[in-house]
C-alpha cells in the first residue's frame, strides 16, 4: 500500500459537508395514520403539495394525515360464480319453472330424432 493512501475513502472523494455539496432543500415531514393505528412518516419538498393519503407501510390500509378522522378499510366483495349471480336474479320457483322449460324442449327435441350435443 502507498505511504500517502487514505483508508476509508474512494479515489476522488472530496471533504464532507454541506459547503461543498450545496444546500438541501426545504422539507415538510407529514405523518399518515391508519385504521390500525400505525404511524408512517414521510417527507415532502416544501414546495410539492402532500397527498390527501398514503397506503400504510405495515398493513397497506389507507392512512390519512387527519389524526381524528381516519380512512376506514376499503370493503372487498368476494368473488361470486355464476351460479350466485343467477341466484340473485331469480327466484326458487322462477328457477324451477325455467328448468322445467328447458327439459321439455330437450326432451321433445329427442323425441322427434333431432342431433343434440
Amino acid at each position: 500500500m502507498a505511504a500517502g493512501a487514505i483508508r476509508g475513502s474512494r479515489i476522488g472523494a472530496g471533504p464532507m459537508g454541506e459547503a461543498e455539496r450545496g444546500q438541501a432543500a426545504p422539507r415538510q415531514n407529514v405523518s399518515y395514520f391508519c385504521a390500525n393505528d400505525h404511524e408512517t412518516a414521510l417527507v415532502f419538498s416544501v414546495e410539492a403539495e402532500a397527498p390527501e393519503s398514503w397506503d400504510c407501510q405495515r398493513c397497506g390500509l389507507p392512512a390519512s394525515s387527519d389524526t381524528e378522522n381516519r380512512l376506514s378499510a376499503p370493503k372487498t366483495e368476494p368473488y361470486k360464480t355464476h351460479l350466485a349471480y343467477a341466484k340473485e336474479r331469480r327466484s326458487d320457483d322462477e328457477a324451477k319453472q325455467i328448468l322445467d322449460e328447458a327439459l321439455q324442449l330437450l326432451r321433445s327435441r329427442r323425441k322427434s330424432g333431432e342431433l343434440i350435443f
